[in-house]
């Protein structure tokens, strides 16, 4: 259904984006962030911070616009250092006429990077928020120190919803090895969404993140059931995804979201449609890796780009005055 034109409706971009190590210049002593200070090998300095969140402003700002000439009202996002990088994200020349604030928290993670929601106040307004932990331990028992899921709820209008934000454990140890470590935390966002339900038995909810699975994944299959619709399932194919590993695409990136937000009769907040934002510009040009995410970094060689990531958002309806 095309509600552009439809003034009985409003329409609301929901986004989630990774942000590709969103890292200040000054060293932090409590984490692992020595790769990006002025003295590493990777040279990480300010006249390079200032470009990167210049340029990802701009990817944020357009996330959406073609559709429904508004940047989101919601943007969760991935490996960020601390608030100070988020401040400067929302301040910077494409979003700081637009009204954004913050959800963040910092989390326990050993390279210090967190999620966060940025939000802008004249469309949503926060009631609660909250990290939520998730509690893994390694191959030795020792707890295995990862991302929070950041819980929002908030009125978008006069629409309660529910949003988590996800960032989870990587696969670097090999795909097999950490997938259960994924299926604790599809198993935490279940519990979550339990203690939500069992307070709002119709919430609206969003689940949203870098899953480090596929949406095929036995942890996305958890975490959706029954009760959640995933529409990235139909996006990731052999020739598109949100980030390419070895010349295959993944589709790591994903906005799931409870079935009422499908449902026609009778519902004035409604899911419209799923998309990843891979323009030409956010593309590697030339070479063995064109059409790849044009990325920051590759090792410790600067190239100046946006993210290893595209970033995915989806298009919401809410009827006016409802």
């Amino acid at each position: 259904m095309d509600l552009t034109s439809n003034n009985e409706y409003k329409q609301f971009t929901i986004a989630f984006y990774n942000l590709e190590n969103l890292f200040d210049t000054v060293n932090d002593n409590n984490t692992l962030d020595d790769d990006f200070t002025e003295s590493s090998d990777k040279n990480w300095n300010e006249k390079r911070f200032r470009k990167k969140v210049k340029k990802l402003g701009g990817v944020i700002s357009q996330l959406g616009y073609n559709e429904i000439k508004q940047s989101p009202a919601l943007i969760g996002v991935a490996e960020v250092e601390n608030r100070l990088v988020l401040e400067e994200l929302i301040n910077s020349k494409y979003l700081k006429k637009k009204g954004y604030n913050i959800v963040h928290f910092d989390s326990p993670d050993e390279r210090g990077i967190d999620t966060a929601l940025l939000y802008r106040e004249e469309y949503f307004k926060v009631l609660h928020q909250e990290a939520i932990p998730l509690f893994l331990n390694n191959k030795y028992g020792e707890r295995d120190y990862t991302r929070d899921i950041l819980y929002v709820k908030g009125h978008l209008e006069k629409e309660l919803v529910h949003v988590l934000v996800n960032h989870w454990p990587s696969r670097r140890a090999g795909t097999n090895e950490t997938s259960q470590k994924r299926i604790a935390a599809a198993d935490k966002n279940r519990a979550i969404i339990s203690d939500i339900i069992l307070e709002e038995p119709n919430a609206k909810i969003i689940v949203m993140g870098d899953f480090n699975d596929d949406p095929t994944s036995k942890s996305l299959q958890k975490l959706s059931e029954t009760d959640l619709h995933n529409p990235m399932e139909q996006l990731h194919t052999r020739y598109e995804g949100s980030l390419n590993y070895k010349g295959s695409w993944n589709l790591f990136d994903q906005i799931l979201m409870s079935n009422n937000f499908l449902q026609q009769h009778g519902n004035s907040f409604r899911f419209q449609e799923a998309k990843i934002f891979n323009p030409v510009e956010l593309q590697e040009n030339k070479g063995r890796y064109k059409g790849n995410p044009f990325r920051t970094y590759v090792g410790d060689k600067y190239l100046g780009g946006f993210s290893d990531h595209f970033p995915v958002y989806s298009i919401f309806s809410i009827k006016n005055n409802s």
